[in-house]
Parts: C-alpha cells; structure tokens; sequence
C-alpha cells in the first residue's frame, strides 16, 4: 500500500520549519496551502459561506471526518482538507462586503513576515529564546511609543489587543494607587474596561451616560467632585459601535484638575496620531497615564497586534516578576536582557516582527496613505445613503464607522434584514443601538474596497428590503 503523499519514511519524524532544512520542507507545503486558499475562496464564493451555522458546523464534520486518525493522512492532504474547509467556510474581512466589525484583511506583507515568526517561534519570556526578536520589539516598541509621548523615556508592551492592554492599564493604576481606585468611564467604553475592574478586583466600575455617543465633560466633571479619590478615568478615541472620539483635551483637564489619572483606549482611533489630514482628531492622547492601541485594525496586521504605551517607562515597573530559569539575577546583572517585566504572560509569540516588517515596508506614507483612504471611503459610503431616499444616515464617520437602516423598517426588520445576508452568504454587516434605535453599522477597514463595491452594497440591501 502506497504511503500519502507528504508522509515521511517509516521511522522518520515529520520534518521541522526551523533549522538549516526548514525552507526546503516549507516550500512545497506553502505551494499546497496557497492552492487551498484559493480553491476555497472559489467555492465560498462571497463574503462568508451560506447557509448558517447549522449548516456550516455540518460541512465542517464532514470534510474533516475524525479529527484524531488512527493513521494519519499525510501533510499535504492535511493541508488541503482543512486549509480549503477553513477558507471555504470564512468570513473574509479581504471582501469588500464583510464589514461588520473592527476585524481588518491583513497585509500580505504581515501575513509572511508572521509565517517566519512562526516558523522560528522565539518565546519573548527570556532572551535565550529570543536574540533577534526581543532586540526587533525593544526598537518597535520605542519607536512606537514616541509617536504618542514627546518625552524623554516612552515605551509600550505588545499585548494580545485592546482588552489585554486595558486590564493592564488598569492593573497599572491599581499599582499606583491601591485596591481602592474607583474606575470612571462613559457608556461608550469597551466592555473590556468594566471586566477589567471586576478582574483585579477593584471597586464595580462607574458608567456615566454618553447620550450624544460621547463622553460629556460636565457629567465627568459631577462624577469627579462627587467620587471620593484614588479615581481613574478611562476614556475612548474610537468607540467600538460608532467610531467615536471622546473630548480627550476637555477630559484631561478635568482629570488634572480632581487630580485624577487618565487611560484612553486608543485602540481604534489611536493610529490617526500618524496622519497629518487626521491627527488633529486625537489631539490630547499624549497627556494620558496610558494608551491602549491597536495595529490589527488601522494597521492591517494579523491578529495579534496590540500595545499599551506609557509616557515613561518607570510606569512598567510593577510588572517586574523573577523566574530563575528565565531571569536569574546573576544573568540580568551581566547583561542578558530581562524579558518577564514586558508582559503577564510567559511565552508570547514575537507579534513585534510583522509589525516592524509592515512599518518598514510602507513607511509613514504609505501606512498613513492606508489611514486617509479607508476613512475617505467611508465618508463616500455616508454621502451615498445620506442622498439615498430609501436609507437613513445616522452620522457622518468620525473614523470607519458608518451607521444606517432602511428608512422605512422597524427594528425587527433591521435585525432580520441583517441576518438573512449573514445567512445567504451575501454582506456581512454589524449592528448597533443608537438614540434607542437599531441600526446596521459598516466598518469600513479594506483599503481595496471601491466605490463600486459600495454601490453593490447598497443596491444588495435596497434589493433585500423590497421582496
């Protein structure tokens, strides 16, 4: 009986990524995942497959049948048969009508310089696994970090996303000021700000009321007067619903003022600091304690890609922690790096490497060039309903975030509208409560989308409102 294809000889283990063979047995295997993705972005044939979950879960069993074989199939059928099922049956944010969420294509570039990352797999928990890599994020996170803090020692940690760095800043605040520290945010804060408190078990968080969809400085300013101290104040430049930017300036001399720290989850909205036609939108992010950003939304990485960045990196210190088979001391004293203080977890893939590969790569021109287009083409998208009788614009985007319904439909006419796409395999698209209504919600985030690609989108959904 003839072995499969891609199965090593009796007795030999399967070959490696890494090491001086590691390309030579990549190459073939990248030529078999490469054909899957394609074959299975044809058969998907649209933004997500159709169907819906039943009938998605199903096609999944069988095209992989028993997960845990008695005899295995070999690398490349392995590769084909779950590579063209996961493709096959994926909402791909590269399709200019899957915009539901704040989840970006990502840039081929990323998406290889992360196959090396995996490839090698250094763990950024000591430097011994991690020569190159630790030195490649100590120089990213630098560098990125002064982009937001004009001061003398800036830094930032790569964390899993925006809910990673937000419990740390929080955690961070706890450290400063006790178990006691009231955390203050709007109503339009990530949920991620509110577990957090919960998490580290501080006081149950505050919500104040954000009717307009952002913070309000005179209701922060009541809170303040009226809360007893350590306080902090988280607040947000790039709402998770609406794209939103708080009053960061307003909110920081408040926060002076009642002698308060200040966190912004910047995580949407933060990356506009590096465009000068967007800037001016997130003026005020360098007088925080902390800054939640987030590159695998405006900076189309692979997930993931987020950073907490600190004015100084003093403020790092509480997360110092000794290992002695990570960080002895007598190493850190001569002069090996002492990795554990850069994050709560141990191991941590190197996320820096995409990161500075992709910056390089573009550079600010090209990476701000992504920014200005993005948002352009969600403007379009927003002068387009705001014209269309059929559809009603609930704002021009702040950011990528375009909120609209059918004018004539009632709430459970909105949500069934979006659901039936979902199922049909035809637009993905979000959904949001604002001023007590419901209302469909485009993040607009593929820098390939066209104007064109916006006319099916709407076309699609006046088709699907009038059967």
């Amino acid at each position: 009986m003839t072995a499969p294809p891609g199965t090593p000889p009796p007795g030999t283990p399967p070959p490696l990524a890494g090491g001086p063979h590691g390309p030579a047995a990549l190459r073939p295997l990248l030529d078999t995942v490469l054909e899957a993705l394609r074959t299975g972005a044809e058969e998907r044939g649209g933004p997500l497959p159709a169907g819906g979950p039943d009938t998605q879960a199903a096609r999944v069993r069988a095209a992989l049948g028993d997960v845990l074989p008695a005899h295995g199939t070999g690398d490349h059928e392995a590769l084909r048969t779950l590579v063209h099922t996961l493709a096959a049956g994926a909402a791909d944010p590269a399709h200019p009508l899957c915009a539901a969420h704040l989840h970006c294509p990502p840039l081929a570039v990323a998406a290889a310089a992360d196959l090396a990352a995996s490839a090698l797999n250094p763990s950024l928990d000591s430097w011994d696994q991690a020569p190159a890599a630790s030195a490649v994020e100590a120089l990213l996170t630098r560098t990125l970090a002064a982009e937001f803090y004009d001061t003398p020692h800036p830094d930032a940690l790569v964390t899993t996303g925006g809910t990673e760095a937000n419990q740390l800043a929080l955690l961070l605040a706890r450290e400063r000021h006790g178990p006691h520290l009231t955390v203050l945010h709007g109503a339009n804060a990530h949920h991620s700000i509110p577990r957090a408190a919960w998490l580290l078990g501080l006081p149950p968080a505050t919500e104040l009321p954000t009717p307009t969809g952002v913070l309000d400085p005179a209701d922060l300013a009541q809170a303040l007067a009226t809360t007893p101290g350590p306080v902090l104040v988280t607040a947000t430049a790039g709402t998770t619903d609406a794209g939103l930017i708080d009053p960061l300036h307003h909110i920081a001399d408040l926060c002076d003022h009642h002698r308060a720290d200040l966190h912004i989850d910047a995580a949407y909205g933060g990356l506009l600091a590096l465009t000068p036609r967007h800037r001016h939108k997130v003026t005020g992010l360098a007088r925080a304690a902390s800054l939640t950003i987030d590159l695998h939304k405006l900076g189309w990485q692979p997930v993931a890609a987020g950073l907490l960045a600190v004015p100084d990196t003093a403020l790092l210190a509480p997360l110092a922690h000794q290992a002695d088979y990570l960080n002895a001391p007598d190493d850190t004293e001569a002069g090996l790096p002492d990795l554990l203080g850069r994050s709560l977890r141990t191991t941590r893939r190197p996320d820096a490497l995409k990161i500075a590969t992709t910056l390089r790569a573009l550079g600010r021109d090209g990476l701000t060039a992504l920014i200005d287009r993005t948002i352009d083409t969600a403007h379009h998208l927003a002068d387009r309903l705001d014209t269309h009788p059929r559809f009603t614009l609930h704002a021009h985007p702040t950011l990528t975030t375009v909120l609209f319904r059918p004018t004539h439909a009632d709430d459970t006419q909105v949500a069934t509208l979006r659901r039936t796409l979902l199922h049909q395999g035809r637009a993905v698209l979000g959904r949001t409560h604002a001023d007590g209504r419901l209302w469909l919600k485009a993040t607009l985030l593929n820098p390939h989308t066209t104007a064109a690609d916006l006319d099916t989108l709407i076309a699609l959904l006046e088709g699907s409102t009038h059967r």
